[in-house]
């Protein structure tokens, strides 16, 4: 152990299946999904009609000062949510750290403007029917806020948590898609390492249930969704079909084991290792997964650890056809028969914030000695040699759990986390 070890002393979570970790958890050891249709606008003209929607959640009981909403898009209110809470349950006070040893590093997507805030200046410029876009520069802006820029901009997330928090070190936002958040994570660990800060609230958040979104991005990736809508995604399954859209954010306070040592913090988990790899996809070429291989290769090395050390896989699963046939692929070829949970069959495909909000599963279980079942395994599928954990929790019996997430254009990301 070293002194610049990276650890977690908090974690807040936003998500379809729950606010706050308890209700996250509860949710996970009942095997209840968060997936339903879509309620956040008319789904009618979508190929998919189901997503995963936070539909409890109150801005105004989160944000402060409350006057900041004006100024903050779906994605940002989640993320500061999230890390509020994680702050909180890290029982970090401003007494304990240095603001300037303090920092911010979270992964964010492109955020999308909202359609009403697009309507009338559209409108604006509509000439016989047709749209003008000669009109845009004069017609259009005028009716539009003059800060409206600042609710979409992928960097505002980490930049509202900062400002209130008072974390005056490094303020980071990682917008890499699906890897965003452990992309952000590995950014993080690697700032405190060098000594530069002590802590950083790290996090990912999303939410792609913006009507423009929710098509352009998941075009061709969605699932159909026919049916039951909680027997949707189908992670590693025979019967998958396709993705569906989510939106949630989670948040961890990271500190260096020293820094938490001082003040008497609960450790919840050590961050052992990060991998970043990638490879090349060439369009109608199914992934190989040889970026998958390289970050577990890595990620294990750098960590000091053999497969066998692993308890469990916290598996990218975004249940498309040749997605999970790669990442299957590479998970039994190095680590053979251990146990694979896929958290993104209780509420879908949370972009940027996948990382943070699928990585909250495997902190709790290590913590809790329990993993927890996947949904909607039924079907094993030969092209998918995983074992997938379903229908009932398990008894975690090692004390290391490896996280992956990939991204559309060839990323690979391998964390592994640990509570030795």
């Amino acid at each position: 152990m070293s002194d610049r070890d990276v650890v977690i002393t908090g974690v807040g979570v936003v998500s379809p299946i729950g606010i706050g970790c308890d209700a996250y958890w509860e949710s996970m050891l009942e095997q209840r999904s968060g997936v339903h249709e879509v309620q956040a606008f008319d789904p009618s003209t979508s190929r998919c009609k189901i997503a995963g929607e936070v539909l409890d959640f109150e801005p105004k009981k989160y944000i402060r000062p409350r006057k900041s909403l004006k100024v903050m898009s779906r994605d940002i209110q989640l993320g500061f949510a999230a890390a509020d809470m994680a702050v909180t349950d890290s029982g970090l006070t401003p007494e304990q750290i240095d603001p300037e040893k303090k920092g911010v590093i979270f992964g964010a997507d492109l955020i999308y403007t909202d359609v009403d805030a697009l309507h009338d200046a559209y409108r604006n410029c509509l000439v016989d029917g047709e749209f003008d876009f000669s009109l845009w520069g004069t017609h259009a802006l005028a009716n539009m806020h003059p800060l409206w820029l600042l609710k979409y901009l992928p960097n505002m997330a980490a930049c509202h948590i900062g400002i209130f928090q008072d974390a005056r070190g490094p303020n980071n936002s990682i917008t890499v898609g699906d890897t965003s958040s452990l992309q952000a994570l590995s950014e993080a660990v690697h700032v405190i390492q060098r000594g530069k800060i002590d802590v950083v609230i790290f996090g990912g958040t999303s939410s792609q249930l913006n009507p423009t979104v929710y098509d352009f991005r998941g075009r061709g990736r969605f699932t159909r969704g026919d049916g039951d809508p909680t027997t949707f995604p189908r992670p590693f399954d025979r019967e998958r079909d396709g993705t569906l859209h989510s939106e949630g954010a989670a948040s961890f306070v990271l500190e260096s084991r020293e820094h938490a040592a001082s003040r008497g913090a609960t450790i919840l988990a050590h961050i052992a290792s990060c991998s970043s790899c990638f490879e090349p996809i060439k369009s109608g070429i199914p992934p190989r997964g040889t970026a998958i291989r390289m970050g577990i290769k890595t990620a294990l090395e750098k960590a000091g650890l053999q497969p066998d050390n692993i308890d469990h896989v916290n598996a990218h699963g975004i249940a498309t056809v040749e997605d999970d046939r790669a990442e299957a692929g590479a998970i039994a070829e190095l680590l053979g028969e251990i146990p694979v949970i896929a958290p993104k069959s209780y509420f879908g495909n949370l972009g940027a914030g996948s990382g943070a909000v699928e990585m909250v599963a495997s902190v709790l279980a290590l913590n809790k000695g329990v993993l927890p079942a996947s949904l909607n395994y039924k079907h094993p599928d030969p092209e998918c040699p995983v074992n997938v954990i379903h229908s009932d929790t398990r008894q975690l019996y090692k004390k290391s759990a490896l996280l992956l997430n990939q991204g559309r254009d060839g990323q690979a990301v391998a964390v592994i986390i640990t509570t030795n």
